[in-house]
């Protein structure tokens, strides 16, 4: 097959890419640009201050987490997906980026284009016993470990994220801190690496999107000088402070089925202190772009070779591993399986 026609159904939660954080806006916007830059034919379903190479399809003028007036945020996402299912005769195949919970379940058999979903969290046992009265829909796994959960399901295959290497930066000398970047919840571990930074004795600068989580447990431990709140960041502030950091430090307090923050730590060279819990053992080579532990106690033993592990190698690991050719590469074979397969599936049924 030579130019495919993709409807790629992004969340309408924010713009694609975000201005800020937001891991599956970012994935997308590198895999749609990735596709139209081989000569694929891409429809973006997506809000409509969204930044795209492919033909924008705007559902919505704004986010509802920009919007407070867009609720229920379910409406919002059933109603984008809808608007590629109603064209669906003139794609081959309908991809959509399931940020929350795999809504095009209830499409799969309405329509004979291939209708194919990325799961983005880690699901429950409970969540995936109801979505398997759907066993032949196609999924994309983003880790080996999701994918174990995914047991009953139909995991066409397991694509790791990309990074744009573009929006990030490279720096050979570290600058004086660590560095904790996400979202401040009990599970990402902040607390831990507020500890984990107190006890070698290093400044620690925290970035991520004020919450409650924040403003009730996180900004007591802010003094301005130790503990440093850098705010929300995205674009090069981001690919700046994550290149300047010593290490980043990921001490994980439950399972995720990524963890984009430490392919793009690597990318700028700097390695990673984390907890091996989740897919981090399938993205962190130990003792070469960071080093693994299971304890907390372990990981900060463990700085003093992180942050002597050498940046140019774990810059070039990093690239050599999630660059965005490989997740095209992959993508553009999976979905010319699928498509091969469902028009194979066709053609028996109307004989």
């Amino acid at each position: 097959m030579s130019c495919l026609r993709i409807a790629m159904v992004a969340p309408v939660a924010q713009a694609v890419p975000p201005t800020k954080s937001g891991s599956v806006e970012t994935v997308t916007a590198l895999l749609t640009d990735g596709l139209v830059a081989r000569g694929h034919e891409v429809t973006l379903f997506a809000t409509s201050h969204s930044k795209t190479t492919a033909t924008l399809h705007a559902t919505q003028a704004r986010g509802y987490h920009e919007d407070p007036t867009l609720w229920p945020w379910e409406l919002c996402e059933l109603f984008n997906l809808a608007a590629a299912v109603e064209r669906a005769e003139s794609f081959d195949l309908i991809h959509y980026q399931a940020e929350y919970t795999p809504i095009a379940l209830a499409f799969s058999r309405l329509i004979s284009t291939p209708l194919l979903q990325t799961l983005h969290h880690a699901p429950s046992a409970t969540e995936v016993q109801l979505w398997s009265k759907y066993p032949e829909a196609p999924f994309v796994a983003v880790s080996n470990a999701q994918a174990a959960r995914m047991v009953g399901l139909r995991v066409a295959a397991t694509i790791h994220h990309a990074i744009d290497t573009d929006q990030l930066s490279f720096k050979a000398t570290a600058e004086d801190y660590l560095l904790f970047l996400g979202r401040f919840t009990e599970g990402k571990g902040v607390l831990q690496a507020i500890e984990a930074a107190s006890r070698t004795g290093q400044r620690l600068v925290l970035a991520g999107a004020e919450n409650n989580y924040y403003r009730e447990v996180v900004s007591p431990h802010i003094d301005g000088e130790n503990v440093v709140y850098a705010g929300e960041v995205g674009g090069a502030e981001k690919g700046a402070l994550l290149g300047g950091a010593r290490a980043l430090l990921y001490p994980i307090q439950e399972a995720e089925p990524f963890g984009l923050v430490l392919i793009e730590a690597m990318a700028c060279g700097t390695p990673v202190a984390a907890l091996d819990c989740g897919a981090v053992s399938e993205l962190v080579d130990n003792g070469v772009t960071g080093c693994l532990s299971t304890s907390l106690d372990a990981l900060v033993a463990s700085l003093p070779r992180v942050e002597a592990l050498d940046r140019p190698s774990v810059l070039a690991q990093a690239v050599k591993r999630f660059g965005p050719d490989q997740a095209v590469d992959a993508h553009v074979e999976l979905y010319e399986r699928l498509i091969t397969e469902s028009l194979a599936h066709h053609e028996r049924t109307a004989r």
